[in-house]
């Protein structure tokens, strides 16, 4: 349906065109109409008063719903026995007693227009999860997270407990803990320990903790001791398991090691010692993917930048000594500058790294 003034517009460079000299079925083409329409829009006054549909009387529909369909569908579901059921479930109940009423598409149409179409029963409406929380690290120090994880024993149902803390920004681990229990007390402990290792006591700015929504990380004891330091809490939404995705990589990474016993360990010196090793291998020697293969110990002293530029060298000298070879760019060894935790729009990180950038002006 075109617009009146829009038809006026059509139909006037169609004009023009026609006096110039083009035929009216190639100007109406280019125009985008057919050349019976503008012929008639000038015999049946098209041009003056607009498309007519609107305003067409037309004959209802001969299956239309009738009122006392309508009321009988709305004194049905008002039933006592159907007043907490929605119309899945009243439908095939109806049919199983011979009575068929009307579709469910249109129980639901007429209980919209009654406005009962609310949610039926005891139980709770299904609620949405909150977006997630978008933490941005431009450095070290600025962005923690942690986690707690199982180590299997040599006793079937028994466990050790495997609590780290990252840093997400570098991905280093900054410390860990094995204990027998999962317990507030030794992550508290861990905390603070972590918190005088890096000196957050001079820091300006504190760093933010992300963690998920456990019992012993959300405990009472945590609260008060992350309180104490100073530093931020920040928690995943409830039953959703990948905001948390550093911690969980990292625990990923250190059970497929080709040295993790998969058999269990026999006491917990043993698995102390073990992620001791590999905690030290994993930030010092690990080509970590995630920040352009330097390891975590680099990142978080801030040697990647010199590496990653020595590597781009590299890679324009050997394109400069064979240029046939490189059809496009050399490989990406950029800096990472900036890290998220759980991304939101690219606005908001935008915005959030201005105001930061403000900040550290001021």
């Amino acid at each position: 349906m075109i617009a009146l003034e829009n038809r006026r517009e059509i139909a006037a460079h169609i004009e023009e065109a026609h006096a110039a000299g083009s035929r009216l079925v190639p100007a109406c083409c280019l125009a985008g109409i057919d050349a019976r329409t503008w012929q008639r829009w000038r015999r049946e006054g098209g041009l003056t008063r607009g498309d007519k549909r609107p305003e067409a009387v037309r004959p209802p529909p001969t299956h239309v719903l009738t009122d006392g369909e309508k009321e009988e569908i709305l004194r049905v579901i008002n039933e006592p026995r159907f007043a907490d059921q929605p119309p899945s479930r009243i439908v095939p109940q109806l049919a199983d007693e011979g009575r068929y009423l009307a579709s469910e598409s249109t129980f639901y149409r007429v209980m919209r227009a009654h406005e009962q179409l609310a949610h039926r029963g005891r139980a709770k409406p299904p609620s949405a999860h909150r977006e997630p929380t978008t933490h941005i690290a431009t450095g070290p120090g600025q962005l923690w997270c942690w986690d707690v994880t199982y180590l299997p024993t040599l006793v079937i149902g028994a466990w050790f407990y495997l609590t780290v803390i990252l840093d997400v920004f570098s991905r280093k681990i900054l410390g860990f803990t094995v204990e027998t229990s999962d317990n507030a007390e030794h992550a508290a402990k861990l905390v603070r320990r972590i918190a005088l290792q890096e000196g957050i006591h001079a820091q300006s700015v504190k760093p933010v903790l992300h963690g998920d929504n456990g019992p012993t990380i959300k405990a009472t004891t945590i609260s008060q001791m992350l309180a104490w330091l100073g530093i931020s809490p920040s928690h995943s939404r409830p039953r959703v398991s990948d905001d948390n995705p550093f911690a969980e990589a990292w625990f990923r990474t250190a059970k497929y090691a080709p040295a993790f016993p998969a058999t269990g360990f026999a006491t917990i010196d043993e698995a102390r010692d073990w992620v001791h090793h590999f905690v030290a291998w994993y930030n010092n020697q690990h080509l970590h993917s995630g920040i352009r293969y330097v390891t975590p110990g680099q990142r978080h002293l801030g040697e990647d930048r010199a590496i990653l530029d020595h590597r781009h060298a590299v890679y324009q000298q050997a394109r400069a000594r064979n240029p046939r070879r490189w059809t496009g760019n050399t490989r990406d060894w950029s800096y990472l500058d900036t890290v998220t935790l759980n991304p939101e729009r690219d606005v908001i990180v935008s915005d959030s790294l201005q105001r930061s950038e403000s900040m550290h002006a001021a």
